[in-house]
Parts: structure tokens; sequence; C-alpha cells
């Protein structure tokens, strides 16, 4: 095994409920017990609700990708983001004194990983004139999803910093895959020939009527 891999979970999951929790308190790796809405509990709580989501998205790739096979690339992708995710809870949920040198996390190869998959993917699309809408698809509305609760992660991480230790790679991951998921919105509409929908100020109830738009 190189050096520069991580440890293997090293668990055995038998029983779904302990009761452990019950008093409103969890542990952390460690074995530390802390209230359930502390806010590293809720950090990496975050990043476990994004996990969820980006799975639901790779389900839909792979639904997509019968009709629209250039999505196909997606899959791949987003299953290696969750476990990055996973990686990145991991080394939340543990303080920093407990904290292997082995032990799974996120690292500045992850985060370049990203940024080359951003520049690549977005420099095929064409330059935005206006913010964009989600919707244009399943597909398209759930990654946006991901991106706003990527973004929820993110700035709970940065609450957490200030309290609390943390690596600084965490918030510099979740910061790039925001972006990145940003760009896959707008990537697979295009791969799937979907017209983007663009913010309208007057697309507004105020603005119909403006512009003499009669009222349903």
């Amino acid at each position: 095994m190189s050096d520069s891999t991580f440890h293997a979970p090293r668990l055995a999951i038998n029983r779904v409920y302990t009761r452990g929790g019950d008093t409103g308190q969890t542990s952390l790796v460690g074995g530390q017990r802390v209230s359930k809405d502390a806010l590293r509990i809720e950090a990496y709580g975050t990043v476990d609700e994004l996990n969820a989501w980006v799975g639901l998205a790779r389900a839909t790739v792979d639904e997509v990708a019968a009709r629209h096979a250039a999505v196909a690339e997606l899959a791949a992708i987003l299953l290696r983001v969750q476990h990055e995710l996973f990686n990145l809870g991991s080394i939340l949920a543990t303080l920093p004194e407990d904290q292997h040198p082995r032990q799974a996390r996120v690292t500045a190869t992850e985060i370049e990983r990203l940024e080359r998959e951003i520049d690549r993917m977005n420099g095929a699309l064409p330059r935005l004139r206006s913010f964009v809408l989600p919707g244009d698809s399943r597909l398209n509305a759930e990654l946006h999803v991901c991106r706003t609760v990527c973004r929820r992660a993110e700035r709970l991480l940065v609450g957490l910093a200030r309290a609390e230790s943390i690596p600084a790679e965490a918030v510099r991951y979740l910061n790039r895959l925001s972006d990145a998921l940003f760009v896959w919105c707008r990537w697979v509409s295009d791969a799937m020939g979907v017209a983007e929908t663009l913010w309208e100020p007057n697309g507004s109830a105020s603005g119909q009527a403006a512009s003499g738009e009669k009222a349903e």
C-alpha cells in the first residue's frame, strides 16, 4: 500500500439503533460526546446531506445517459465526489488531536482535479449573458440543489473554523465543488441540447404588469 493512501474503514455495523443518541448527543470519532446541534455535527451532517443529493443526481445521470450518451461521463465524476464527501465527513467528525496521518480527508489533489474538470467542461460552454434559473431538466435542477446545499455546507464550515480547528482544504474543497456543480448544471443542459432559462428581472409579476400583460 502506498504511503499516500488512506486507511480503509475499520468498523462493523451490526445494529442500526443503539439508543445512545436518545438524549440529544452523539459521538465523534475519538469518542467524545457532543450535542447533536453542535457546529461540528451540523457541518458534517450537511456534508452528508450533500452526498445524498449527489447520489440522486448520479442516479438521474444513468437514466439520462440512455438518451444522451455524452452525459454518461458525469456519473463517474459524481461517484468520485461522493467518496470525497465521505472522506471530508470523516475528518470533520474527528477532533484534531485524534486525527491519524492516513485518515481519510480531502487534499489539494481533490481540489486540483475539480479545477481541471471545471476548466475543461466550462471551456466548451457558451458565455452567459445573465444568471441561470434551475429547472431546464430534472438533472439540471438536481445539480442546482446540490450546488446550493454545497454552499450551505461551506458556510457552516466557515463558521466552524472560527470556533474550532478544521483542515484548510475542507473549505477550499467545498468552494471549488460548488463552482464545479454550477458548471455541471450548464454542461448537462448543453449535452442534452436543452436551452438554458436565463433570469429576466421583468419576468416577475411587476414586470409583466408594467408591460401590459393581462392577469389570468
